[in-house]
Parts: structure tokens; C-alpha cells; sequence
């Protein structure tokens, strides 16, 4: 990042920044600004002021940030490892839930609880109806963010609100925009069906991808590189959104050893075919499917040689989860009943009875005699059948959408709603999401989600408006190259249970530095092969004074302006007064660093 962080990315307050490898986009030289050639004693004045302007705009913008994958670290009790090893007093029937884990792992991060009182609660008759009745409540945990329902649910529904956004759902109303991101399919999507040419492997099948030269990786180089080309660019974000959760669901690495010809497909056919269908099929299509039989070893788990990993997160991730009340007796024999699901040599799923497991099964309430292996493939999806809807895995995917959609501890009220609905209609995630959007506790929840890493630099892009150029395949590359910098790129989280969803899962100072530099990179137009408006023309109009300018960019950038204490430490930080008029649109070159600054706030951290 050191090229990154050439002048103008200020964010080691002065500091010379370590030497680190090029992960993002080159700085291209230029003329430094009139201001900045006046001499190192005004850049220092305003590294002290940009300092303590970030003090003044809010301490959450400080401690939110990015975390590497290995600084996320579960504290497993030494009961539950016990069990897990065989040695447990338990003698391998003692639930991880009776060993003393974590209910799930963001509450590792969060703890246990809920927070049962938002302001409001219950379900209304419609989405809209929702968002008035909660808009009479008042709060439980009030946020800086406007409580306007519109900018509400496109911090939700949405990847970052844009200007157009707000406008398509002010004509059409909250209930018909909601409708039609509910059928992703009608929308049209431009912009990504060109910038996906850039990634042409995502849409190849296994047989296609065998075909390209041996070895070949590029694949799984392009499949995160698509997901950041739809999460900025797509109309059909609800659908994104809705994808990217269940990417963190039933997580594959991309890449990972094994994934050249399966990862991509595996998007394509598990997670994108049925994000908006029924569990169940997402669950059977992902226990046939190469990259995760690879993935998660049960490709190389035989009759003979059983091999725990599938059978273990069948339970504990993908559905009833660790507060499931399994054991590892039940892990057991979950693997037991997944053996024979295997992959042949040219990357396709094959159910091979020889290497399939016969004998009686027990996993919590499902049963079987499973006496022929030729019947293993049956006797297994029946058992996906059971978990799929099992009133665990219910509550477990209930309440991982609510933490998704409202806030990191939701209420019990909203996750039993929600898996009521879910066992109501067969697993199905449309009339889930649809009472979700008719709860009072969505509608009540305003700022209390933060962006994460990969969330805030999309938001980022979107807000700024850039665009795809004729450069788009090296702009996606460097892109990449910075998600990894913040610790969240895309598809990129190597353990098998995803990112975590939960603010205190990215309290980091480098990260939030890694976050800070992303909103230089995008306002001073840093990535090559982007078309990125020009700071000075985010505005249309210019307002005479510049109180009433800064006003007129926080409402551009954060779609609201910041409180008059805020607004004053902006003023402190450019060294004018209120008064002062705005004699053109650069503000003498400071605008590059100021319209970033306000993207440091606690406002963009926010959702």
C-alpha cells in the first residue's frame, strides 16, 4: 500500500508508513495543489486539525475498522475440547451447547443476549405500514443517523444508497421498490452485464473451465472480482445483499486448493440459483456440490476412512447450529451418512455406494436402518431433508437474517417470527424476508448496524458515483488488492463459517486506517479504469458561504447534514470561518482531503 499512500493520503497523520507490498491501485504523480506548495508548516496545521476533526465527528468512526481473518479468535471451552478430541467426560454424548460454547460465533464476539426492546415491535400489514408506525415510536437506542424510512431501508436493502436509489423509491413507494427487488429477474442490470465481460470465467461451466490450460486459476481470481462488480453496481441489490449472505452461510473460500474448475460454478449453481428459493434445495444442491465435497474434505471421506469436517458443519454452520443440542456422537454419524458423496476426476459430483457407510444412523430425531449402500444417496438426502427443517435450523437462520437486517443482538420476538414463518412455508426465504420488512423492530433499527470492511468501501464507491471505464478488468484487480488491505475481500474468508456480522468482530485502528485510505482512493479517483466524478462536481450549485457548502456535501455524501459541532470541526479543520465565501470549487485544493474526511465519519460507518 505504500504507493497508496503517496501525497494526499494523509492517513498516518504525518507519519512515514512502512514499506508493504503493492496490493493497491498506483498513484498516479502530478502537480501538487497551490495550497500543499505553500510549505510543510501549513500541511502540519492541517494534520492537527484533520486529527481533531476526526475526534470531533464521532468515536465510533475511530475504533470500527477491519480485522484480519487471524485475529478472529473463538475462546473454545476446555470441556468442549475435550469432547471434541474423544477425551470429554461426556464420552463423546455431551452437546457443545451442554460443554458451555457460544451459542453461535458472533455471539463469541457480542455475547449472549438480546436486546428485546428496540422502541417498537410486531408486524405490520405492509412494509410501509411498518416504517410509519415505528417512525411514531420512539427509539430505545437513538443514532446519529436520519431516521427517514427511505434512507433507512436503502442502508439495509441496498449496498449504499445513491442519489438514484432514493429517487426510484420515492416514485415508486417502499412497497412496490421492494416488490420488484423481490423479483430480481424483471430488472434490468446494465452496467454489471458490461463490467462482467472483464470477468468472463464467472460464467463458465466446470466442463468450460477443464478446458482452459492446466493449472489455470483464473477462475477463482475473477469470482471475487464479479461480487465487487454487482455489490457496487447492480440494480438488483436486495438480491446482492441477499447472495452475499449466504455466501457467508455456506462459506467456500475462492480461492482454495481444489476450486479451478468448481468455486466459480458453485456461485452459479448453490448460491445464486436459490438465494431467493427454499433452504432445503440450497441445501441439497450445496451436498452435491464438487467445490464444497472438496472444500470441506468429504470427497476424500470413505466408508473406511471417515472423514468428520462435511458432516460437522452440516450441523454446526449450515443448519441447527452449535446451540443445535447435537453431539459428537450425532457428528459422527452425520458423517457416516455423507460418505460416498464424492468428485470424479473431471470435477463432477458422483455418489459412489462402494465408499458409502451402511448401518443405523441417529442424528438428533432422524433415524435410519440405511442398510444398502445404493440407497446411501436417498437415505442422505432425507437426512438433508430432516435438518433443512428442523425448528434449530429455523432459529438459526431466523436469527442470523435479523442480525443481517436490524441489529447485532436482535430480538427474540423478531428471530421467533421469523422462523415461524420460515417452518410455515417450507423453508422458503421470500416470505421470511417479506415479514422481515413488515416488522416494526426492521423499520426501528435505524444506526444500529455498523459497516463492515467490504461493506464501507462499497458504500463508498457507490456514493461517490464511479463508474466503470474502459480500464474496468485493472480497476477490479486493484479494487481486490485494497479489499484484502481492510481484511474482507470478497469470498476471501479461509474457515468455513464466513465473516463475522457483528461490529465488535472489526474493532481495529489498522483497519479503520485501511478503511480511511479507501475513501481517499475513490474520492481522488486513485483506482485506474474507473470513471470517478471529480470532487469538485459533487455538487452541482455551489452554496456562497462555506457553513452552507460543508451542509450541502454532508447531505451529498452522507444524504444528511452533521450536527453544528461536527460542522464546526470541519471549519476548524480547513482554517476559515463559516462566513467564509466560497470563491471556487476546489477550496483551494483542500476539497479532495475534506470530502474523504467527512466519509471518515461515523455517519458512512453507519448503516
Amino acid at each position: 500500500m505504500s504507493d497508496r499512500r503517496e501525497r494526499g493520503d494523509w492517513d498516518t497523520d504525518g507519519e512515514q508508513p512502512a514499506e508493504e507490498p503493492r496490493t493497491g491501485p498506483k498513484r498516479v504523480r502530478g502537480p501538487a495543489p497551490a495550497w500543499l506548495r505553500t510549505g510543510r508548516p501549513a500541511l502540519h496545521q492541517l494534520m492537527r486539525n484533520r486529527r481533531q476533526a476526526l475526534m470531533a465527528l464521532g468515536g465510533g468512526a475511530l475504533a470500527l475498522g477491519g480485522l484480519g481473518s487471524g485475529a478472529a479468535v473463538m475462546f473454545e471451552d476446555p470441556e468442549l475440547r475435550a469432547v471434541r478430541s474423544g477425551h470429554g467426560t461426556g464420552g463423546g454424548n455431551v452437546s457443545p451447547r451442554d460443554a458451555g460454547s457460544f451459542a453461535d460465533r458472533d455471539s463469541s464476539y457480542s455475547g449472549i443476549g438480546d436486546l428485546n426492546d428496540l422502541g417498537a415491535s410486531g408486524l405490520a400489514d405492509t412494509p410501509s405500514a411498518a416504517a410509519a408506525a415505528a417512525m411514531r415510536a420512539t427509539p430505545r437506542f437513538p443514532s446519529v443517523l436520519n431516521r427517514d424510512p427511505v434512507l433507512h431501508l436503502l442502508r439495509r436493502a441496498t449496498f449504499g444508497p445513491t442519489d438514484a436509489d432514493i429517487a426510484a423509491v420515492k416514485k415508486m413507494g417502499i412497497d412496490a421498490w421492494l416488490d420488484a427487488q423481490l423479483k430480481p429477474d424483471t430488472i434490468p442490470d446494465p452496467v454489471v452485464d458490461g463490467a462482467l465481460k472483464a470477468t468472463p470465467t464467472v460464467g463458465m461451466t466446470s466442463a468450460d473451465l477443464r478446458e482452459l490450460r492446466d493449472g489455470d486459476n483464473k477462475s477463482q481470481q475473477e469470482l471475487p472480482m464479479a461480487v465487487l462488480t454487482r455489490q457496487i453496481w447492480s440494480s438488483r441489490q436486495l438480491y446482492e445483499v441477499v447472495v452475499d449472505f449466504w455466501n457467508n452461510h455456506i462459506n467456500i473460500t475462492s480461492p482454495f486448493d481444489g476450486g479451478e474448475t468448481v468455486r466459480s460454478p458453485s456461485d452459479v449453481n448453490v448460491i445464486r440459483k436459490h438465494a431467493f428459493g427454499k433452504f432445503s434445495d440450497m441445501l441439497m444442491a450445496s451436498a452435491r456440490d464438487p467445490a464444497m465435497m472438496r472444500y470441506l474434505d468429504n470427497a476424500s471421506s470413505d466408508r473406511r476412512n471417515v472423514n468428520e469436517n462435511y458432516g460437522r458443519e452440516l450441523l454446526e454452520l449450515h443448519t441447527v447450529g452449535i446451540d443445535g443440542g447435537y453431539t459428537e456422537k450425532d457428528v459422527r454419524n452425520s458423517a457416516y451418512l455423507m460418505t460416498g458423496r464424492t468428485v470424479d476426476r473431471d470435477g463432477n459430483f458422483k455418489y459412489e455406494p462402494g465408499r458409502h457407510w451402511t448401518g443405523t444412523v441417529k442424528v438428533l430425531g432422524f433415524t435410519h436402518a440405511n442398510k444398502s449402500a445404493a440407497d446411501g444417496l436417498k437415505v442422505g438426502d432425507a437426512y438433508l431433508q430432516y435438518l433443512a427443517t428442523h425448528p434449530s435450523t429455523a432459529r438459526y437462520i431466523a436469527r442470523k437474517l435479523a442480525v443481517r437486517f436490524v441489529c447485532d443482538t436482535p430480538p427474540q420476538s423478531l428471530v421467533d417470527r421469523l422462523a415461524r414463518t420460515y417452518q410455515e412455508n417450507g423453508t422458503a426465504i421470500l416470505p421470511v424476508l417479506k415479514v422481515l420488512f413488515r416488522s416494526l423492530e426492521f423499520w426501528i433499527a435505524t444506526g444500529l448496524k455498523m459497516r463492515r470492511p467490504l461493506e464501507n468501501f462499497v458504500a463508498t464507491a457507490r456514493v461517490v458515483g464511479a463508474m466503470p471505464g474502459a480500464g474496468i478488468a485493472r480497476a477490479l484487480d486493484d479494487m481486490y488488492g485494497f479489499t484484502r488491505a481492510l481484511g474482507m475481500a470478497p469470498l476471501a474468508w479461509e474457515p468455513p463459517n464466513g465473516y463475522p456480522d457483528v461490529a465488535n468482530a472489526w474493532s481495529s485502528a489498522a483497519g479503520m486506517l485501511e478503511i480511511w485510505n479507501s475513501h481517499r482512493a475513490f474520492v481522488q479517483g486513485s483506482f485506474k479504469g474507473l470513471t470517478t466524478p471529480k470532487p469538485e462536481t459533487l455538487l452541482g450549485q455551489h452554496p456562497p458561504t462555506l457553513a452552507t457548502y460543508l451542509d450541502a456535501l454532508c447531505v451529498r455524501l452522507l444524504f444528511q447534514p452533521m450536527k453544528e459541532a461536527e460542522r464546526a470541526a470541519l471549519i476548524k479543520f480547513l482554517g476559515a470561518q463559516p462566513t467564509t465565501r466560497i470563491n471556487e470549487p476546489t477550496l483551494g485544493g483542500k476539497l479532495q482531503n475534506l470530502a474523504p474526511l467527512i466519509l471518515d465519519s461515523v455517519y458512512h460507518a453507519l448503516r
